[in-house]
């Protein structure tokens, strides 16, 4: 498919948008708000299929969790609506579903927080290192009204958030050498996801940011191409990285959380009732997310340790790694203010 810059992919999903174009998810009114009923159809739909797609396999939780979703909105709408769920990237990847979405060749997707970055820069606060202080701190601004407006505020790109799933909190992982500094850190060749903020946080840190599709980092440290990851526990087992690198550093550097998208278009062709449905459907896999997550992230450890030898260690202090990521906060202050504001948000969040 043929990449185009944000600043075009805003102008098109605009143009398409005040256009009302019909495409395969239908025309629609404007003005939609995920929950309010806001830009809601007086009638509503009938019989109508939805593509939702996911880049995780079948055995992952998110695939578990979106399954769950489907079920319970096709049972609540008495089939009306249908979702049907397409993992494994079948449809694209993250920033191709994106773009889909965005000109409406795509009814929803479940995407990371940091491939938004491009399409929707507020999302870049969500993946500012240390930007959350802990566990609670991270579920209850995830659960906000703020988060909430957030989610909203994406229509003119073609798409709402209807929630969000945990993506665990991400460290680092070595083949060789435990990262307890960001000093250790200095010429190694680690992977980052394809987000602006993970390569200036490796920038940060002294470290060599390597971006590259996951399914490829197995092989790259293996090969010595690279020397470590940073990601939750998750993938040194079911991404089988534990077999090659045997230490993970727990830095606590994000906790950067997935997010479920639907077409504004799509959203605004449901009646109020469908979309309360549709709303509370999402919100119940969330939570089941969360508990099924926890006890995922306690077995991978297990597993880890038990089965591939990995060692996991705690670096004495995080303030080190803190410090080093001060000048991202800098230049957010006074390059970004709108991501700057919701970051000044998160901080003085309290539950």
């Amino acid at each position: 498919m043929k990449k185009i810059n944000r600043r075009e992919f805003i102008r098109m999903s605009a143009v398409l948008a005040a256009a009302g174009a019909l495409t395969a998810c239908g025309g629609s009114k404007s003005g939609s708000t995920a929950g309010s009923g806001a830009g809601a159809s007086a009638e509503g739909v009938k019989g109508l299929t939805l593509k939702l797609s996911h880049n995780a396999n079948e055995q992952h939780l998110i695939h578990k969790a979106m399954t769950q979703f489907a079920n319970e909105v096709n049972e609540k709408t008495n089939g009306d609506i249908k979702i049907e769920v397409y993992p494994n990237a079948t449809l694209g990847g993250e920033k191709d579903n994106l773009e889909q979405m965005g000109i409406g060749a795509l009814d929803m997707a479940k995407v990371s927080a940091a491939s938004l970055e491009t399409f929707a820069p507020v999302y870049e606060a969500f993946s500012v290192p240390y930007i959350f202080n802990n566990r609670d701190h991270f579920y209850g601004f995830m659960d906000s009204d703020q988060a909430k407006e957030v989610f909203h505020s994406t229509e003119a790109q073609g798409f709402i958030a209807l929630t969000w799933l945990d993506s665990g909190t991400r460290s680092f992982y070595t083949v060789k050498t435990p990262v307890m500094t960001p000093a250790d850190l200095k010429g190694l060749k680690i992977r980052t996801m394809d987000s602006p903020m993970a390569i200036e946080m490796m920038n940060c840190f002294g470290g060599s940011a390597t971006a590259m599709p996951i399914s490829d980092v197995y092989t790259a440290m293996q090969s010595g191409v690279i020397d470590g990851a940073e990601n939750n526990e998750t993938a040194l087992t079911v991404g089988g990285h534990g077999e090659v690198a045997k230490c993970y550093s727990y830095d606590e550097h994000t906790r950067i959380p997935d997010i479920v998208l639907i077409s504004t278009k799509v959203w605004n062709k449901f009646s109020v009732e469908q979309q309360e449905i549709v709303q509370a459907a999402a919100d119940a896999a969330k939570e089941t997310y969360k508990a099924d997550w926890q006890a995922a992230i306690e077995q991978a450890v297990k597993d880890a340790e038990t089965n591939m030898g990995v060692t996991f260690y705690h670096p004495d202090s995080l303030a080190p790694f803190q410090e080093a990521v001060q000048p991202i906060y800098d230049r957010l202050a006074k390059e970004e203010p709108e991501v700057w504001a919701l970051c000044e948000k998160i901080q003085a969040f309290q539950a």
